[in-house]
């Protein structure tokens, strides 16, 4: 299996004079993705935006087959929403949650799902417990078996942290939860994209994602996969006229698929973006896209760990293609600054963003170079090179 990587990079024209290495923030947008968008958006200023959806409905319709291809799922178990965000609070906010009720995640929770916790929990009495890590850094499933229990309502993780490369066992993890009966709910923001994944063998009742990152769509955008089995009793804590149906003066009726998540406006051409994006990734292969993925960073790894004063921080056996490091007398910041300055891209990422984990492992900030299969073995090694430079 392998990739045509000429026709990439030629698909790819933010290639060209820079390096992008922040792909685990936004990837550069291939041309067939951007193209879908903006012939959509010319075609809202001919003949006008409801016109246009009107026109293009059995397009709009094929883009929940295609992201239920991309993750093994139904197309009726599919609903696009405004962001990754709002896919992941449609589901969390929808959970009945009470007195005594848990919550059970673990110690490299994104920051905006942790403040959800916290605030629900301070709205119901609810309470967040976290599983211990095992010493790779990844959560521990056998301490996971031993929480479960009548108490918890929820099992909610990210797949692949913001703040480092860690993958977690998320099929394990799903494992467990399935055999004691709790509801699995996955981030899957980093991972849609960047590897195969099945709804099915990860054993998930529920999974949210974004169109920016690994799976290289417009901003604006993102999806949700709920299990069909609980469509019939899961109500969302918002609704529209899209998501129900006024049925009376004092009744409504759900939509009986996963749009009952969505609102009637969207980002349109973002929608189209976000289904050309998931064909896209299946054509290049999500297998060869994910191998080369993987080859590219565990080199940046390797390379960055034998420059002295350079240390690698990324937990985790398996690792993704997020590479984060510090530089010894180096704020983050800069190094993220004098990257730029060179025509290289990457980002850093905070105490803020992933408290608990920064926090347990002494860190306050790294820089994150998140490698995508379109990068280069030659840009790895300017990377490398750059930062030797700062290391001196």
């Amino acid at each position: 299996m392998s990739l045509d990587l000429p026709l990439l990079r030629e698909h790819t024209p933010g290639c060209q004079g820079r390096i992008h290495l922040n792909n685990a923030g936004a990837s550069l947008v291939p041309f067939p993705v951007q193209q879908t968008v903006l012939d959509y958006l010319a075609l809202e200023q001919e003949i006008g935006g409801y016109e246009a959806e009107e026109q293009r409905a059995e397009e709009m319709d094929s883009v929940y087959s295609s992201l239920a291809r991309l993750i093994g799922a139904a197309p009726q178990e599919i609903a696009v929403t405004q962001n990754a965000t709002r896919a992941w609070d449609m589901i969390f906010y929808g959970l009945k949650l009470r007195s005594g009720d848990r919550i059970v995640t673990c110690r490299a929770e994104y920051a905006s799902n942790y403040i959800a916790f916290l605030q629900r929990c301070r709205q119901t009495g609810a309470e967040i417990v976290v599983v211990d890590d095992q010493p790779d850094g990844t959560l521990c499933c056998e301490s996971l078996a031993r929480i479960l229990d009548e108490r918890v309502k929820l099992v909610a993780i990210n797949h692949m942290p913001t703040n480092s490369g860690l993958i977690q066992p998320a099929a394990e993890i799903g494992r467990v939860a399935q055999e004691h009966g709790a509801f699995f709910l996955l981030d899957a923001c980093q991972s849609v994209g960047q590897i195969p994944l099945d709804v099915a063998e990860l054993g998930c009742d529920a999974l949210t994602s974004t169109s920016r990152k690994y799976l290289r769509g417009p901003r604006g955008v993102g999806f949700l996969y709920l299990k069909e089995k609980h469509l019939s009793y899961f109500e969302p804590p918002m609704l529209d006229l899209h998501a129900a149906t006024w049925t009376s003066s004092d009744q409504y009726k759900l939509r009986e698929d996963a749009r009952r998540f969505e609102t009637y406006e969207i980002f349109t051409a973002g929608k189209l973006g976000l289904g050309a994006a998931a064909e896209y990734a299946l054509e290049v292969g999500l297998e060869a896209g994910w191998q080369r993925i993987h080859r590219l960073a565990e080199t940046a790894r390797d390379s960055l760990s034998q420059l002295s004063g350079v240390k690698v921080r990324d937990p985790g056996a398996l690792r993704s293609g997020i590479v984060t490091f510090t530089v010894e007398g180096r704020d983050p910041q800069e190094v993220k600054a004098q990257l730029r300055q060179a025509g290289i891209n990457v980002w850093t990422s905070t105490v803020r963003s992933a408290r608990m984990d920064m926090e347990a492992r002494g860190l306050s900030e790294v820089v994150r170079a998140s490698i995508h299969y379109y990068n280069l073995e030659e840009e790895v090694e300017a990377l490398v090179s750059q930062v030797a430079g700062m290391a001196r």
